[in-house]
């Protein structure tokens, strides 16, 4: 019984040791990510993403994707085709464990965010948002679906719009397309500043 205790104790430690290293070599390549996305991946530019509690599978698809040139940006694809496959895990694992800053709504109005995220529009074929982004815009890493919670609202409306639009296509199978092309501006704005403050 001793013997076991402590060969898990053991284990345990050397667990804890390598991803403390996977850490600071995460940490240490995403110096050039700071500008844009902060130091701790919560980003100061609403226009540019909050990295920070991302799931570090969406992250190493979103950055493979932009490196293979399926998704386009003038910022990240040129920066995405520098990173090296094998760096793009530990990348993701940093931002992964950061502390997302969610600022709260206030008095803002955002009840029909609310309902499309939480029950959709079946008159409109719209499912709920939360069927695959979770109750609390967790996500679901394993599905490759980001967690929303306290992204900037300017973010995720140039994201539906993309996707509405088309000019975004990393969704599998038109998901994300099909149901942007259902929404009204007013609904991506409603549902982007809801989620904004979803925690």
């Amino acid at each position: 019984m001793y013997q076991r205790n402590l060969f898990l104790f053991v284990a345990l430690l050397c667990l804890g040791s390598v991803m403390a290293t996977a850490q600071a070599e995460g940490q240490a390549k995403t110096a050039v990510c700071v500008a844009c996305h902060g130091a701790d991946g919560n980003s100061m530019n609403p226009i540019w993403p909050n990295l920070a509690g991302q799931h570090a599978e969406y992250i190493v698809a979103q950055l493979k994707a932009f490196k293979s040139g399926a998704r386009e940006n003038p910022s990240m694809s040129p920066m995405a085709a520098t990173v090296a496959d094998e760096d793009m895990a530990e990348i993701g694992a940093w931002y992964q464990a950061q502390a997302l800053k969610i600022a709260p709504l206030g008095d803002a109005d955002v009840s029909k965010g609310q309902e499309l995220y939480r029950g959709g529009d079946a008159e409109r074929g719209i499912p709920a948002c939360m069927a695959c982004h979770g109750p609390t815009g967790a996500g679901n890493g394993a599905a490759r679906f980001p967690a929303l919670r306290g992204q900037h609202a300017e973010y995720t409306a140039l994201q539906l719009k993309a996707y509405r639009d088309g000019s975004r296509s990393t969704d599998p199978q038109s998901m994300m397309r099909t149901i942007a092309g259902r929404l009204t501006d007013d609904d991506i704005e409603q549902l982007s500043r809801y989620v904004s403050a979803l925690h």
